[in-house]
């Protein structure tokens, strides 16, 4: 399996936005430089009341459909 690591700070009203299907996907530069595009639920967890902010890996499989997601920072 693959994993990229991405620094991501998204406020509250943009993950709103994305909790109500305005978008469902996330699009972030990974630390190593690929443009990676991800489903925005998969950060449902990691939401507070200010957003979402810190590092995460996220393992996808030899298919490229997402696997993991845990927090690093």
């Amino acid at each position: 399996m693959a994993s990229l690591i991405v620094d991501l700070a998204i406020s509250a009203e943009e993950y709103q936005r994305l909790y109500r299907g305005a978008a469902n996907a996330v699009v972030a530069r990974a630390r190593d430089g690929r443009r990676v595009r991800f489903p925005a639920h998969i950060l449902r967890p990691f939401v507070t009341h200010t957003g979402i902010q810190g590092s995460f890996a996220i393992t996808f499989d030899a298919d490229n459909r997402y696997q993991a997601v845990e927090r690093i920072d």
